[in-house]
């Protein structure tokens, strides 16, 4: 500091962007980061105060350093009251004109609302029309027939128009991205509840149930296939999704009703294998063809028993030709993502053990309420501990976490990255 008299001087602290800057009468006399109060909440809050940059937030020196359990519960509320805040002012518009667009591709969207709001948020089910490959007002008359097709006893009906008028309308990788987006939108503008949010779809709309169901499993609690057919798609992915299928037994043109018998004999295999997983109920309704006359109304009841589990004890992502690079508790570089990538991990205590694994990098997802961050974590791979030490909760997990969502219930405040080697080859079996 320049030797100068100061006693009679007065002096302004301005925190901005994680710093504190000293001011005597307009020059700037000295900067100091903020991490020497040794609170990185008062960090965290400045930054959001002078609109820093969310996509920056996580390389900010506070943003690394280690949280106790009650600064990660501040932060956390600290972080999503700004990110909502930030959604509210930038998406009015289009959440106003129930239109979404994104990436020169639009999708508009109907919505009814049903019964009561709960305290904690109503219900959302997306429902998605039929047609396909057809002239846009063929699907316009499918849009507006899927609008009314159900009712319920509480919750948002929300009945997108797809963006496209291709026979695969609800596959392409796009879609993944306006339903995300959507869901998004209505948590921080509806306060909808994260864990009650549902998928169910008609005819092509089935179809897109089969494919987004399995590939965004963690995104729902519940989906109901109606009248669809799976194509490529299966169901190993939906371990922890409560999933029904409903077809006309006489529906058969794309093999539909022997599409739904081989999915209904897969499913009870996956669950004789897994008892915890693979929640399913698959009903053929005897003398139906593609129309059931609304018998399938009792699938879209069935989802609502149901909440979403999003610290399940396994984990089974076999992802999709679209790809994902975060499912439930775990990450891979997007980079390494690719599609038919199998990867299972179970959790027992504190205790991780990856038992397949096709990439060459994992990342677990932490948090509070599913392990103890107060004790070391352990992460094994064929008998290997790739792992074991405490992991800390950081604001750059936080941030991390809640942008990519945009889900204040997916938010995790610690993760921890492995590089697992490949598999070691089974024994030859012994020659005859």
């Amino acid at each position: 500091m320049p030797n100068r008299d100061c006693s009679n001087l007065t002096f302004l602290t301005v925190v901005s962007l994680g710093v504190i800057s000293l001011v005597w009468g307009g020059t700037l006399w000295a900067e100091e980061p903020i991490r020497l109060l040794g609170d990185p909440l008062l960090s965290l809050r400045a930054y959001l105060d002078a609109d820093g940059d969310w996509a920056e937030l996580p390389e900010q020196g506070f943003a690394t350093v280690p949280l106790t359990a009650g600064q990660a519960h501040a932060a956390r509320e600290a972080l999503v009251a700004a990110h909502r805040q930030r959604l509210t002012e930038s998406r009015r518009a289009e959440h106003g004109a129930r239109l979404i667009e994104i990436d020169g591709l639009k999708m508009k969207y109907d919505v009814r609302v049903f019964g009561e709001r709960p305290e904690a948020g109503h219900s959302l089910y997306l429902s998605l029309h039929g047609g396909g490959g057809a002239p846009p007002r063929v699907n316009e008359q499918q849009w507006e027939n899927q609008k009314g097709l159900y009712q319920l006893d509480e919750g948002l009906y929300i009945a997108p128009r797809a963006p496209t008028d291709t026979w695969d309308l609800w596959h392409q990788a796009h879609i993944d991205h306006f339903f995300a987006r959507l869901v998004e939108n209505m948590i921080a503008l509806e306060g909808i509840n994260p864990d009650r949010v549902y998928l169910t779809g008609y005819s092509a709309g089935g179809d897109g149930v089969y494919q987004v169901a399995p590939r965004m499993a963690d995104r729902f609690a519940a989906a109901a296939m109606m009248a669809g057919h799976p194509n490529e798609t299966q169901p190993l992915g939906l371990r922890n999704l409560p999933f029904t299928l409903h077809v006309g037994e006489n529906d058969s043109p794309y093999g539909r009703n022997q599409q739904a018998q081989a999915w209904k004999e897969a499913l009870a295999k996956l669950r004789r294998q897994d008892h915890e997983g693979y929640e399913h109920w698959v009903e053929i309704h005897a003398g139906k063809g593609h129309w059931m006359d609304r018998q399938d109304a009792s699938g879209v009841r069935w989802m609502g028993k149901y909440t979403r589990a999003l610290t399940p004890q396994r984990v089974t992502w076999l992802q999709d030709d679209v790809l994902q690079n975060r499912f439930y508790w775990l990450a891979v570089p997007p980079e390494q993502a690719r599609a038919r990538q199998l990867i299972i991990v179970t959790r027992e205590a504190n205790r991780f053990e990856i038992q397949r694994c096709d990439a060459e990098q994992l990342t677990i997802l932490l948090r509070d309420d599913f392990v103890d961050l107060e004790q070391p974590i352990e992460i094994t791979f064929q008998g290997q501990t790739l792992f074991a030490g405490r992991v800390e909760r950081t604001i750059a997990d936080l941030s991390r976490t809640l942008v990519d969502r945009g889900d204040p219930q997916a938010v995790f405040m610690a993760s921890m990255t492995v590089t697992v080697p490949p598999a070691e080859p089974l024994p030859a079996a012994p020659q005859p």
